[in-house]
C-alpha cells in the first residue's frame, strides 16, 4: 500500500510539471521547457513582426498602422498610419521589411490594399527623424481580394526584394505567367526586374501557390509556408523558376492527375504537408544556442491551429527530421514570428481584439 501511495504522488508530480506555470512557463512531455511573455497587447490583426537594426520591434496592422515596440519595456509607439489603406476580410496592410543596409539606406518596404477595385501594392518609404516619408510605388496592380494575398516581404543577401502572392480567389492565375497572382516575385530594391530573373523581363521567380504567407532564407535555402484548401497546408524550399502545382496539385504528387501533372510542369513536392490543415502563416528560421534544442529549425506559425511549430532540419536543410507544438491554443490565432538576435523569439497574434506581442525565451 505504501508502495502504491508513493507512485501515485509520484505520477502526480509528473503530469502537474506539464502544466503552464503562473510564471508563463510551458512545457510539454519531452519538449523544451519555454518562458512566455506577453509584451504588449490592445492590438487589432497584427500581420507582420520584424526586429529593426534600432534593436526595436517593428510591426503592422491591418487596418495600416506601422508601430515600434520597445522589446524591453513593451510600450507601443504609433510610427505611420497609411491612410489609403482598404482593410477588406484578410486584406489591408501587410507585410514589412526593413532593408538590411538600413544606416546607408533606410528604407522600409511594406505591401497593402487598397482602392475601390481593390489592388495590391509595395510601396518603399524612408525612416528619418522618427517618421516614414518618402513613399516610392516599387511595384503595383497586383491582384488583392478579401481572401488569398500572400504578401510577405523577404530582401535576400543578394539585395533583392521577394514577395509573395496569392491566387487572390482565382485559382487559375497561379499558373498564368501573365499574371502577378499565385507567384513568388523577385525585384532589385528600385522594383526593377533583375538580369538573371528565371524568365527575361518577367517578375515571376516561382509559380502555382495558393496563398504563402511566410518566407525566410537560411541554409542557402529559401523555405515558404503556404494555405492549403481543406487540406495540404505546406512547408516548400522555393527554387528558382519551378512550379508548385497549385491548383492542380494539392501537397505531394500522389493523385493520378497530380503525377502526371507534375511530370509534365517539373513540380516541386513539399517538404512537409498537413491534412487536416493547421492555416500556416508566420516562418522564421532559429539558429541561436539561447534555446538550443530549436537550433536549425524552423518556426511556424499558424491561425487555425493556434500553435506555434518547431520544424527540426536535418543537417542538409532540405528535410523535416520531427516536429514539436507549443502554445496551442493559448493564444488564439498566430500571424507573424520572427528572431531576434539574443535568441529571443516574438510572435504576434491576429485575433482582432486585444492582440499581443509575445516574447518567447529560455
Amino acid at each position: 500500500m505504501k508502495l502504491l501511495i508513493v507512485s501515485l504522488f509520484a505520477l502526480f508530480v509528473s503530469v502537474s510539471s506539464c502544466k503552464k506555470s503562473k510564471s508563463g512557463a510551458s512545457q510539454n512531455p519531452g519538449d523544451v521547457t519555454i518562458k512566455t511573455k506577453v509584451l504588449a497587447a490592445g492590438l487589432s490583426h497584427i500581420w507582420e513582426v520584424v526586429y529593426g537594426p534600432d534593436q526595436q520591434l517593428w510591426i503592422t496592422e491591418r487596418s495600416g498602422k506601422i508601430s515600434r515596440v520597445n522589446p524591453g519595456s513593451g510600450v507601443v509607439s504609433p510610427l505611420h498610419t497609411i491612410a489609403e489603406v482598404v482593410s477588406k476580410g484578410e486584406g489591408g496592410l501587410l507585410g514589412m521589411v526593413l532593408n538590411p543596409d538600413f544606416q546607408a539606406n533606410p528604407w522600409v518596404y511594406v505591401v497593402y490594399d487598397y482602392g475601390s477595385n481593390y489592388k495590391g501594392k509595395v510601396v518603399r518609404f524612408t525612416y528619418s527623424d522618427g517618421k516614414l516619408n518618402s513613399p516610392l510605388t516599387i511595384l503595383d496592380q497586383i491582384p488583392a481580394a478579401s481572401i488569398h494575398n500572400g504578401s510577405r516581404l523577404l530582401i535576400t543577401e543578394d539585395k533583392k526584394l521577394l514577395i509573395t502572392t496569392g491566387d487572390a480567389s482565382d485559382a487559375d492565375n497561379a499558373q498564368d505567367m501573365n499574371s502577378l497572382s499565385g507567384k513568388i516575385l523577385r525585384v532589385n530594391l528600385d522594383g526593377s526586374i533583375p538580369a538573371d530573373n528565371p524568365v527575361a523581363g518577367s517578375r515571376i521567380w516561382s509559380l502555382g501557390h495558393r496563398n504563402p504567407q511566410g518566407l525566410v532564407m537560411a541554409n542557402g535555402k529559401l523555405y515558404e509556408s503556404e494555405h492549403g484548401p481543406n487540406n495540404d497546408d505546406e512547408v516548400n524550399i522555393i527554387l528558382k523558376g519551378r512550379n508548385y502545382g497549385w491548383p492542380e496539385v494539392e501537397g505531394y504528387c500522389d493523385g493520378n492527375s497530380e503525377k502526371v501533372f507534375c511530370a509534365a510542369h517539373n513540380v516541386v513536392e513539399p517538404i512537409k504537408a498537413w491534412t487536416p490543415t493547421i492555416a500556416t502563416s508566420g516562418l522564421t528560421y532559429y539558429g541561436s544556442d539561447l534555446i538550443s534544442e530549436w537550433k536549425n529549425s524552423l518556426l511556424l506559425v499558424s491561425l487555425k491551429a493556434s500553435k506555434l511549430t518547431q520544424l527540426q532540419l536535418n543537417a542538409a536543410g532540405d528535410k523535416i527530421d520531427s516536429s514539436k507544438d507549443y502554445l496551442i491554443n493559448e493564444y488564439g490565432r498566430l500571424r507573424a514570428i520572427c528572431t531576434a538576435p539574443n535568441g529571443k523569439v516574438y510572435i504576434g497574434s491576429s485575433n482582432g481584439g486585444d492582440d499581443k506581442i509575445l516574447e518567447i525565451s529560455k
